[in-house]
């Protein structure tokens, strides 16, 4: 089974761009090859940036397809990765039928198995792009390894199930920090040109001080069938890891990352602690809540309320919400286009609106990898993994709160000892699966007041 775009099996109505892209093959790639501005960087003869592809679902697919619509030089896939062949082999038959001239990856630079990712990120040289695109149980290993290769990386969210490995990957964060390699993160909506000049108002004081922030994503449920008798239950959870705390961090934090850093970005901080509430209505969610409702608190006291419910037959948004002591904001409307709005006070109507984004947002997916590979062709600095790691003990905060139903604070989140899979490292489908399903093929929720996550 493919995973889409937003990694879950029972996308949202509105699907997002990327996955678009990933199962069309739409939109071509845009431009010209032009002359290299840093020719100390690349061979005069070949200013060819080659990807490897680790992870091939639809994030993965998806990440390709964007880097070939970026303008700037050529770009080609020259390896790629993953645990199961079926997604390698579909996603290289996709990719290779819509940019035949842009895929170049014979039988023998496509590696299947856990130690995949050594393969592929090996084939590369300084000044390629290892696209991490597996699920956040993994990233903190493939990003050290290419890091320690002195790779350049472009890595989906999310990037860590628990804090151990938010640190571990935090300590690659800084080495690759010191050596300049160019790191791109899958929030792509930090180059969405409507946002950033939304925010940009808002931090020049359009609406006052930011008192309170509304982000919501609620829609369809993550669907996660019983586990089939006879089945290998490791490979299964990862199959179908957004339903699995271990596997993809969950997919309150998997999904709904976007909206906390976005929040956190029009905020200008990260929330010192956190509160929150959830449960599980139906059993489709794995090992996790089907709704989620978190408060955060700032150091000024401002709050960021945070609701993520999955379920059939429930009103469906997805949006973000911005208010200060002068007015208020639509951060985002809708998935597709986030039609951001000013208004002068807290009635977002026609009538109070005193500014809008009135262009169509250009494709922010197609903005990240853009910005990426200029930075890559011309030796400028660009590295986005250390909010990624901010990013990722926030929403983890939120995760701890809920499923502990405890008050947990920034510092207990970061410095937690909590995790799921103590070595990481050596799992495989012959390792015992990290839960275990009931006599029905189920799994258990979290208990608050039992459950242990820091």
């Amino acid at each position: 089974m493919k995973t889409r775009r937003n990694g879950s099996t029972a996308a949202p109505k509105s699907s997002s761009r990327r996955t678009f892209l990933a199962q069309t093959g739409r939109v071509m790639a845009a431009g010209a090859v032009v002359q290299m501005l840093s020719p100390h960087i690349y061979a005069a003869e070949n200013n060819t940036i080659k990807l490897a592809l680790i992870g091939c679902g639809g994030r993965g697919t998806g990440a390709v397809a964007d880097a070939f619509a970026a303008a700037g030089g050529p770009v080609k896939l020259h390896a790629m990765a993953d645990v199961f062949p079926d997604r390698l082999s579909g996603s290289h038959g996709h990719l290779a039928a819509a940019y035949p001239d842009r895929v170049d990856v014979p039988a023998d630079r496509r590696f299947v198995g856990f130690d995949g990712y050594k393969k592929a990120i090996d084939t590369l040289g300084p000044n390629d792009i290892a696209i991490l695109a597996t699920h956040a149980a993994f990233r903190p290993v493939h990003f050290e390894h290419a890091v320690n290769r002195g790779v350049n990386v472009f890595m989906e969210k999310s990037f860590a199930a628990d804090s151990p490995a938010a640190r571990r990957l935090l300590k690659s964060v800084e080495v690759s920090e010191k050596k300049n390699l160019k790191v791109g993160v899958g929030f792509m909506w930090r180059h969405s040109a409507a946002r950033q000049q939304l925010i940009q108002r808002i931090h020049d004081g359009a609406i006052g001080d930011l008192h309170t922030l509304r982000i919501y994503r609620v829609h369809g449920p993550a669907h996660c069938p019983p586990l089939p008798k006879g089945a290998n239950e490791t490979e299964f959870q990862v199959r179908h890891a957004t339903s699995f705390n271990w596997a993809s961090s969950g997919f309150f934090i998997d999904w709904h990352c976007h909206n906390v850093d976005v929040a956190c970005w029009t905020k200008n901080a990260w929330p010192i602690s956190a509160q929150a509430m959830g449960g599980r209505c139906y059993p489709e969610s794995g090992s996790q809540f089907d709704h989620y409702t978190i408060e955060y608190t700032f150091a000024d006291g401002a709050k960021l309320f945070s609701f993520s419910r999955h379920m059939t037959g429930c009103w469906e948004t997805y949006s973000d919400y911005a208010h200060g002591s002068k007015g208020s904001a639509v951060i985002m409307a809708t998935l597709g286009e986030p039609k951001s709005k000013l208004y002068k006070s807290q009635r977002m109507v026609p009538e109070e609106m005193i500014w809008q984004y009135g262009d169509r947002d250009p494709n922010p997916y197609h903005a990240e990898w853009q910005v990426l590979l200029d930075a890559v062709r011309n030796n400028t600095p660009h590295n986005e993994s250390r909010r990624a790691v901010d990013a990722s003990i926030a929403a983890l905060m939120g995760r701890m709160a809920t499923h502990t139903g405890r008050f947990v604070t920034w510092d207990q989140a970061f410095n937690s000892q909590f995790q799921f899979v103590a070595d990481i490292d050596s799992l495989t489908f012959d390792t015992p699966a990290p839960i275990k399903a009931g006599p029905d093929g189920r799994y258990d929720p979290p208990q608050p007041g039992i459950t242990v996550e820091i």
